[in-house]
């Protein structure tokens, strides 16, 4: 009988099938800490076979060959990309050993560890590859069935499923998702809904495994009971702390013994437990489930938590955004954020510029990785103070994709309408040059991210009860290096949601006219840079010391001339530069973004007065 045939006969059986627990937790009990843990299949074969042949003897019918984190993408990161096949075809070959006839062998796929494009780095093509090579050197190594587990995101378990159905059209699998939401999304229809997913892609076992505990687990489980499809369950054995780098459990064997129990009893065929679970636990397992039939006390109908209806009239958007919608030429002038706690003068700056008529006020976040308050607390303050509006920047740099949405939450319960989303200077040209740059998202994630809050969703998809209306503004640079990559970034960033570019400042009619040719087709509002030079050492300082801005060499030349006649000809020199490409400029763009040096706001409102007299304000 073939390992598929036997397979199938296991799931016509009535008894629950157990299958093996964490051969990491093992491994750690040993003192093998090293990560990926499917490096020990190369490093200590004979150890991997010792923990899986002690699974079998506690009674598991199904083994986990070491493989969880053996494609091609989280290899790469260890420096084993090209060990792929190896360490897959020999993790199944090992677990075959311990076998020995008496388990069946599964090859586990799990996730590639990022999510996928435009959150994450990689393309859905590139994960669907990976998966693919990793599969067929599963299957040449003889494993009877594939286990895809540990997916949190479920667009990329479907790929995996895919790519497991192109090398073999009649493999089984068990499909797994991990549910890390809290217990009132776990209380909705959304398990029911992953299910009816998996089940769909006709996969053989449906389920979950890890993140959420024994109890946590029972729940999930009644719902996806709805779906009538085969059910497979793995919660980890408890919730974990972090010691020393290290996950440590605090979970007592029996009780999660009685915990898979309840869940066999209630249907679900395929039991055990994930993270954390060291022999002594599946061991209490098997001895929990000697005398448990599969359904004999089936889950009742779960209680569904209706979803709370969404405001029928989104909330009001900004006024920044209302100008543009209305044809309102906007202008918006950048303040000098200080060092420390003092704010007084951003906002006697921010109540001069409101005086005068600016629109609003931009607020950046630590540029160049210079530590700086947190530009929502001044966005607030500014707002609060003084009532003109912020553009809040917001950089990915320094705060992982939870922080993130936090923040915006946070922001928008606090009044903050406009964001600005950037990826963020390198943090080691900053104050702190050994810090971590988390960027678990670039400016296009971020983007994303509040496109989603704007209809009510998180990143996973998870309700967030109301809807944002955030204003969504990029940046892009004109005179970029390779402006086709920079055009092609602007595309994907309207794609996910951006609203208003903001540029990084122009001198170049030219340039400007150039950039536009290239954006004619999108449909997205343009306020351009506009940052005045006050003297031939500002020009060559900004030009060869700050990434993003060139001088073009006329500009240069020219404000060196005018440095012959003195500092004030320089200065004016400058202006009037800057006058002239906004007078050019302004039938085309929508808005100027006025970045004036060493807190000189005047020399915005003197630009602002000369474009428009016929402002009263001005």
């Amino acid at each position: 009988m073939s390992g598929r045939e036997a397979f199938a006969q296991l799931l016509e059986d009535s008894r629950p099938i157990v299958v093996e627990g964490s051969l990491a937790a093992e491994l750690r009990r040993r003192g093998y800490k090293e990560q990926p843990t499917a490096l020990y299949t190369l490093k200590e074969p004979l150890l991997v076979e010792t923990i899986h042949r002690a699974f079998v003897q506690a009674g598991v019918r199904i083994i986990l060959a070491n493989t969880f984190q053996a494609n091609a993408l989280t290899l790469e990161r260890y420096g084993l990309a090209d060990k792929v096949y190896e360490i897959n075809r020999k993790g199944v070959w090992i677990a075959r050993c311990a076998a020995v006839r008496r388990a069946l062998v599964a090859g586990v796929v799990g996730p590639v560890g990022k999510f996928l494009k435009p959150i994450g780095p990689y393309s859905a093509e590139k994960v669907r590859q990976a998966f693919i090579d990793q599969i067929i050197a599963l299957l040449d190594g003889g494993a009877d069935l594939l286990v895809l587990k540990s997916f949190i995101d479920l667009e990329e378990l479907l790929i995996a499923i895919e790519a497991a159905q192109f090398v073999d059209s009649d493999v089984p699998i068990i499909a797994q998702k991990t549910f890390p939401e809290d217990g009132a999304v776990l209380a909705t229809e959304y398990p029911v809904q992953v299910a009816r997913a998996l089940k769909s892609a006709k996969v053989t076992v449906v389920g979950a495994n890890g993140a959420v505990g024994p109890q946590r687990m029972l729940g999930i489980m009644e719902r996806m009971a709805a779906a009538g499809c085969a059910l497979s369950a793995q919660p980890d054995i408890g919730i974990p702390i972090i010691r020393d780098g290290q996950m440590e459990y605090n979970a007592d064997p029996v009780y999660v013994a009685q915990s898979i129990r309840r869940l066999a009893q209630g249907g679900v065929q395929i039991v055990g437990a994930d993270g954390g679970a060291s022999l002594e636990f599946v061991q209490a397992i098997v001895q929990h489930l000697e005398d448990v039939t599969v359904g004999s006390v089936p889950f009742g109908q779960p209680k569904i938590k209706q979803k709370m209806p969404m405001p029928k009239a989104a909330p009001q958007r900004s006024r920044l955004w209302q100008k543009l919608q209305a044809g309102e030429f906007v202008t918006t002038v950048e303040l000098d954020i200080p060092r420390g706690f003092d704010m007084s003068a951003v906002l006697e700056g921010a109540r001069y510029l409101a005086q005068q008529g600016v629109d609003a006020v931009n607020i950046s976040d630590g540029a160049r990785a210079r530590l700086r308050m947190n530009p929502i607390a001044i966005s607030v303050l500014v707002q609060q103070t003084v009532g003109i509006e912020t553009v809040t920047h917001y950089a990915c740099r320094d705060r992982n994709m939870v922080g993130l949405q936090a923040d915006m939450l946070g922001a928008w319960q606090l009044g903050i309408k406009n964001i600005l989303a950037v990826t963020g200077d390198p943090t080691h040209i900053g104050d702190y040059p050994y810090a971590t740059t988390v960027r678990d998202l670039d400016s296009i994630g971020l983007i994303r991210a509040l496109h989603l809050l704007n209809q009510g969703k998180d990143l996973a998809g998870n309700d967030v009860a109301a809807a944002s209306n955030f204003t969504i503004c990029c940046a892009c640079n004109p005179a970029a290096y390779n402006l086709d990559e920079e055009v092609d970034r602007l595309f994907r960033k309207v794609d996910q949601g951006a609203e208003v570019v903001f540029t990084q400042p122009l001198y170049d009619f030219q340039l400007l006219e150039q950039f536009l040719e290239k954006i004619h087709s999108l449909q997205i509002y343009l306020i351009v840079g506009i940052l005045p030079i006050r003297s031939l050492r500002h020009a060559t300082f900004l030009h060869y010391e700050v990434p993003g801005i060139e001088i073009p060499e006329w500009v240069r030349k020219r404000i060196e001339t005018a440095a012959r006649r003195g500092k004030e000809a320089e200065r004016r020199a400058g202006q009037q530069i800057a006058v002239e490409f906004a007078q050019a400029a302004r039938p085309l763009v929508h808005g100027f973004y006025f970045m004036p040096p060493f807190k000189k706001y005047e020399m915005a409102v003197e630009i602002i007065r000369r474009l428009s007299p016929e402002r009263s304000a001005l």
